[in-house]
């Protein structure tokens, strides 16, 4: 995207009555400025290639916190966006997923912006559970698990209106969509029909196509609700 194009978006929001209070004081293109001097110092050569930060915290003023607050959601978004460009453009590499705190310090004076990156591995996918009836927690893994009334069914349900294979849960395709979820990512899970005679639902609504699951989701087979869960 690069600092100007990031500028011009950052003008956008600020349009109109609120515009006035951005006339003076820090500007949200001095903070993209700063994040990418942060990268660029504290880059480290890695056998995977030229690491840079993945996780900043970026720490205002009291007052500069306020009047960001109305656009700090999308002040975040864009920021992150720089991030990934100037990453691109100097072709470093992120450990882990990009990601952007913001913090007050009371005994920083207006104007003044203090940021810091770390170069942080990703946190392990927590392990993710079917949920049975009775309590049961099936652990889910790179294998698909199935869910019917046969004996060989990874879930065997004495459920009459299961089929015999009626479901099955896998691991996501990374193009897989899903309405009740984010981008798949390779730690997320899908369900489909099997081809049952009564269908499967997530959730009360009944499947098209495979659906990625997210934490809470209810997928009801038969009479059965079984409960997608992670921890």
């Amino acid at each position: 995207m690069g600092l100007q194009q990031f500028e011009r978006r950052l003008e956008r929001m600020v349009e109109g009555v609120f515009a006035r209070a951005f006339r003076g004081g820090l500007q949200p293109v001095e903070i993209g400025r700063r994040l990418t001097r942060e990268m660029d110092l504290r880059r480290t050569v890695a056998p995977r290639g030229t690491l840079t930060p993945n996780r900043f915290t970026v720490v205002l003023s009291q007052s500069d916190r306020s009047r960001f607050a109305p656009i700090e959601g999308e002040l975040v978004d864009e920021l992150i966006a720089v991030a990934k460009d100037h990453a691109d453009v100097e072709r470093y590499t992120f450990l882990g997923p990009v990601t952007i705190e913001m913090e007050t310090d009371a005994d920083l004076s207006p104007g003044m912006v203090l940021i810091s990156g770390d170069i942080v591995k990703p946190d392990e996918a927590p392990k993710a559970y079917l949920v049975l009836p009775d309590g049961e927690r099936r652990e889910l893994g790179p294998k698909s698990l199935t869910i019917g009334r046969l004996p060989d069914c990874d879930v065997m349900l004495a459920d009459p209106n299961v089929s015999r294979y009626h479901a099955e849960v896998r691991p996501a395709a990374a193009s897989t969509p899903g309405p009740s979820s984010a981008s798949p990512g390779s730690s997320d899970y899908e369900v489909s029909d099997m081809g049952s005679t009564n269908g499967t639902q997530v959730n009360g609504v009944r499947l098209a196509g495979a659906q990625v699951l997210r934490v809470g989701d209810q997928i009801t087979v038969g009479a059965t609700t079984i409960r997608f869960e992670r921890g």
